[in-house]
């Protein structure tokens, strides 16, 4: 059950922001919390994937983290975590694995500022947290999603290598792989998605999928990763992309690609699932796997000037579905959660 609690607003200390909430949206981590399956946080406050309003600025306060002018009534977008410069992580440029990354997220909301999840009314940006103002004519609803799976997505494939000449299977047409549909058609890559609902394949058509797979057509791995084969001359993908969140969905993704071709996995989050899987396969095709978890923050102001490009290309405000007030927060996640909705967004009232 989902408390919810009144606190004074906090003043901003130097280097902080206070904003007021436009728009969450419900996402996977959000799920896992509210189910207490998240490795870290167990009583922080709820909420990452937002946009906000800036309220008050901190002393010292006068540009987002790319120079951008920053005035109160602006929009920005906030990474939901925290880049602290002084671990060794930080140290290594690893900035995406920050030894202190939750620092603020997993806090009681009983301690100051308070404000540090994003389903709530305000939220308070810390002085080690990145934010970039939103550009002129991005929407809200694709702005207030950059921040986490778009971000994630555009990061993973520089990891992986995207080039323009790959061809890319997609496993899964939630809302990390619509997205991941949009940055590799985007890259002049063939993309191929994998799912089985038909309003998911659907929408994946409008994101740039060349080709569609439907799980109930095709039932098994072998049909699948023959049909895949079918697709790309008989060799197989050159990159697959998990983020499906199923851990045999890992272990299917090998069978997917081409010998030397690289998987990039970002789906399964959560410790102690587990999957049957053959080395041998791996070792013998010569695939790289690259993991990702978070993305180097500046990758959201990439977010954000690909959706100032191409918010126009792609049915990004398609990807939210219901909207539930603040106080409707329970019913929303169980929605999410029993998949009633497609991906549901938290619109706080105003005064």
């Amino acid at each position: 059950m989902v408390e919810t609690n009144s606190y004074r607003l906090p003043t901003p200390e130097p280097g902080a922001v206070l904003t007021e909430v436009v728009r969450a949206n419900i996402c996977g981590s959000e799920l896992h919390i509210w189910s207490g399956n998240h490795p870290l946080i167990t009583d922080g406050s709820l909420g990452h994937e937002a946009l906000c309003r800036v309220v008050e600025l901190g002393d010292g306060v006068t540009t987002d983290r790319a120079g951008e002018p920053i005035e109160v009534g602006d929009y920005i977008a906030p990474a939901y975590f925290i880049t602290c410069g002084e671990c060794a992580y930080c140290g290594r440029g690893q900035f995406g694995q920050c030894a202190n990354a939750y620092r603020e997220w997993s806090k009681n909301p009983t301690q100051h500022p308070h404000f540090t999840g994003t389903f709530a009314t305000h939220y308070y940006v810390s002085p080690d947290q990145y934010f970039y103002r939103v550009p002129d004519g991005v929407g809200d609803k694709a702005a207030a999603s950059a921040n986490c799976a778009l971000s994630q997505v555009l990061f993973g494939f520089d990891e992986v290598g995207l080039s323009h000449d790959d061809t890319v299977v997609v496993q899964g047409a939630g809302g990390l792989g619509l997205n991941a549909l949009a940055v590799a058609a985007e890259s002049g890559a063939e993309t191929i998605v994998i799912d089985g609902v038909d309003e998911r394949l659907d929408l994946a058509r409008r994101f740039g999928a060349d080709h569609t797979i439907d799980m109930d057509e095709y039932g098994t791995v072998e049909e699948r990763a023959e049909r895949v084969r079918e697709l790309t001359d008989g060799l197989g993908a050159d990159v697959a992309v998990e983020v499906t969140g199923v851990p045999d969905a890992f272990s299917e993704g090998v069978e997917l690609l081409r010998k030397g071709g690289r998987y990039l996995e970002m789906g399964n989050i959560v410790p102690g699932e587990t999957t049957d899987f053959d080395p041998g396969k791996l070792t013998r095709k010569s695939i790289d796997i690259v993991s990702t978890m978070r993305y180097d923050p500046w990758y959201l102001r990439e977010a954000l000037e690909f959706l100032e490009a191409h918010e126009d290309d792609y049915p990004f405000a398609d990807l939210l579905d219901a909207d539930f007030a603040l106080e409707d927060v329970q019913e929303a996640l169980q929605a999410s959660n029993d998949r009633s909705v497609t991906r549901g967004s938290l619109v706080p009232e105003r005064d």
